[in-house]
């Protein structure tokens, strides 16, 4: 591969993983402990403050399904750099609201601000540079979303604990605004055209589609069947992982004590990391993606049977997440790269940030689905069995359709008309 002294990617790349560290270390994981600190501030409900957690997510929706638009209005440096600025703003409202509405409005804010820095747009960045290495260049990127919850969940309870949310919310909204504005005016403002350089570095025309398939442009994404089941794999399969792991904690806690279970969810993030880089680097350039999407939620669905045996056998609960979290990292790196195999290039600029709203759009039900199912379950004493289970049908119908959708751009190919 091209040394990181002669190819612009590789700072592409490392900045890249640096947004995304801020991205879900302030705009997915700052939410669920903004919830604490709000209710802890204001007396207000649970329930409440987390239909402004729902709000985030939302609104966020909107901005990343019309990210591309964007992306050619104002360009993508200018783009990134409002989103830190507008994600920092929502989080000082979080910290300052006086009345729910204030809230709310501070929820919309941020949520609307953190999806430039989220998944499609880490996407959208790494795209122009690596198409050969893209999928380890993505596990490389996405990695930085990881390491954001390592280390900005303790950061934020250390820094609300000892100088409040407000002081806490301004000098972490300061300091992202800063980096990512230094990283879009030194980095994402460049082109490959720019430079003059090649995707990976290399010389020539880019790669030809894996397999030497011909790939047809797509007139109507609502009637393409690679579409429409790579976007409903992908929410089925974050549904399912978000509803599970936001009541994962909780529901450990019992069987290994509040202390362990915090360690065993250290451990599924671990094990996201690994699982992520590992098919980043492992993949042949001509693998089906689809396969190895329905093998890491069939990865995930072991670990949920897998612990449900955590009851009677201590083993069960830390084999079980680490199946569990080699997956997590996967449902989020690999629809991108399906896309890339069967869409052309300006198709899959359309199709990534698509179902990544789309997908947002179902899992920011999620925590509240699996809680009510939770509350249904307490009683008979069934919380976890039922929880797994519901996890690993979500995860089976999430592989079903992405099974769906294999040979769809081949036959695109052969007959235009299911383009149009």
């Amino acid at each position: 591969m091209p040394s990181p002294a002669s190819f612009f990617g590789w700072k592409v790349l490392q900045a890249t993983f640096v947004l995304a560290i801020f991205g879900w270390g302030v705009g997915f994981y700052g939410p669920p402990v903004f919830l604490h600190a709000v209710v802890q501030r204001t007396g207000w409900s649970v329930a409440l403050v987390s239909g402004a957690v729902t709000l985030h997510f939302l609104a966020g929706t909107v901005v990343v399904a019309n990210l591309p638009r964007l992306y050619r209005r104002i360009g993508v440096a200018r783009t990134t750099s409002i989103g830190a600025a507008l994600l920092a703003l929502g989080v000082a409202g979080w910290a300052l609201a006086r009345a729910p509405w204030q809230l709310y409005a501070a929820a919309a804010i941020s949520g609307m601000g953190w999806v430039t820095l989220g998944a499609a747009a880490v996407n959208a960045l790494i795209a122009p540079w690596f198409v050969r290495q893209r999928p380890a260049a993505l596990g490389m990127a996405y990695n930085g979303a990881s390491v954001g919850g390592i280390v900005f969940s303790p950061l934020w309870v250390f820094l609300i604990a000892q100088a409040g949310f407000a002081q806490a919310a301004l000098w972490v909204g300061l300091t992202m605004v800063a980096v990512v504005a230094a990283l879009s005016r030194k980095v994402f403002s460049v082109t490959p055209q720019a430079l003059g350089q090649a995707p990976d570095g290399d010389v020539g025309a880019e790669p030809a589609p894996a397999g030497g398939t011909v790939i047809a442009s797509v007139t109507n994404l609502w009637r393409d069947r690679a579409f429409l089941t790579l976007a409903a794999g992908m929410a089925l399969g974050l549904f399912a992982q978000i509803g599970l792991i936001a009541h994962l904690l909780s529901l450990l806690a019992p069987l290994l004590g509040a202390q362990t279970a915090g360690l065993a969810m250290g451990l599924a993030t671990v094990s996201a990391i690994a699982g992520r880089t590992l098919v980043g680097w492992l993949m042949p350039p001509d693998a089906d993606r689809r396969k190895i999407a329905c093998a890491a939620y069939a990865a995930q669905i072991g670990g949920s049977l897998v612990l449900m045996l955590g009851g009677d056998h201590a083993w069960a609960v830390w084999a079980g997440v680490v199946l569990f979290g080699s997956g997590i990292g996967n449902a989020t790196s690999l629809p991108p790269l399906i896309a890339q195999t069967e869409f052309t290039r300006g198709d899959a600029a359309r199709v990534v940030p698509l179902i990544v709203a789309l997908s947002q759009g179902a899992y920011a039900f999620a925590p509240l689905a699996f809680g009510a199912l939770r509350t249904l379950l307490q009683a008979s004493g069934l919380a976890l069995w039922g929880f797994l289970a519901a996890t690993a049908l979500l995860q089976a119908a999430a592989i079903a359709c992405l099974a769906a959708g294999r040979g769809a751009q081949a036959a695109r190919a052969i007959d235009p008309a299911r383009a149009r």
